[in-house]
């Protein structure tokens, strides 16, 4: 048996990147998953992917910053499979990030769209979703946050600080449901290698990343499946309020490291 078998799992933003690897993660460990996502055609195309390997999902579109879809996706995992044991907020509004400058020239377009999915979509999906993992004796709630989130940068102005808001509301959704058995946890990786992200960083960006990083290559989605997995699991039921890192070490060391190297 899987780590993961007889629970229900929503996987936000899984029509790609982290969280297709997460959802086919998910399945291989046994979670019968909701493959959630904006694109649509695409969130199908993974849960024919889990389905041909054995595992067993159901795609549901819905767009995170229309606050009147968000309830749907919890009932529609009732519906399908008979209840919900695990949300993973992995979504987040990338489709204008090279619009997301410093303040002094952000448009607020791209302000407000960016706050509305990573954090108001977050936290509606959590607030949905926790009288239904109540009633289920007790859940996991897993949001991708950034090390964004907790280093400034010289554009990325709305993805950092929404990150930055995820931060906090991991840490009042665990210190709020956590004695009625609802586990609350961020993952904040690093510099993940997808296709969506070889689109928008410049290779030379790249470069500098990965001389930062502390390990011998940059992060791979399944890294953060494998954490994600873990979170899920009642291997870690004593796991929560915690922002964990998986980045490769970006974030603990002095900057200057990477320099005398």
């Amino acid at each position: 048996m899987g780590r993961l078998e007889n629970k229900v799992a929503i996987i936000t933003g899984s029509a790609g990147g982290i969280g297709r690897a997460t959802a086919l993660k998910f399945a291989a460990e046994g979670a019968q998953v909701v493959v959630a996502d904006i694109l649509g055609d695409d969130a199908a195309t993974v849960v024919k992917e889990i389905c041909d390997a054995g595992g067993t999902a159901a795609p549901y579109q819905l767009d995170l910053g229309v606050p009147a879809e968000i309830p749907g996706l919890i009932d529609f995992a009732v519906r399908t499979f008979g209840g919900l044991d695990v949300l993973h907020n992995n979504a987040a509004a990338t489709d204008r990030v090279m619009e997301d400058h410093d303040v002094a020239r952000i448009d607020l377009d791209v302000w407000e769209r960016t706050i509305a999915v990573n954090v108001r979509g977050t936290m509606l999906a959590a607030q949905a979703a926790i009288p239904v993992l109540i009633a289920r004796g007790g859940g996991s709630i897993i949001n991708t946050t950034s090390i964004s989130a907790v280093a400034g940068d010289l554009r990325y102005t709305a993805y950092g600080v929404s990150k930055g808001g995820i931060n906090s509301l991991t840490l009042y959704i665990a210190t709020q449901y956590g004695k009625l058995g609802i586990r609350c946890n961020a993952i904040a990786p690093g510099l993940v290698v997808t296709q969506n992200m070889l689109v928008k960083i410049p290779p030379e960006a790249v470069r500098e990343y990965e001389r930062q990083h502390m390990t011998p290559r940059l992060g791979r989605p399944e890294d953060i499946a494998n954490m994600a997995a873990f979170l899920a699991s009642d291997e870690a039921e004593f796991v929560t309020g915690q922002i964990i890192a998986v980045d490769g070490g970006l974030v603990s060391h002095n900057p200057t490291v990477a320099a005398f190297r």
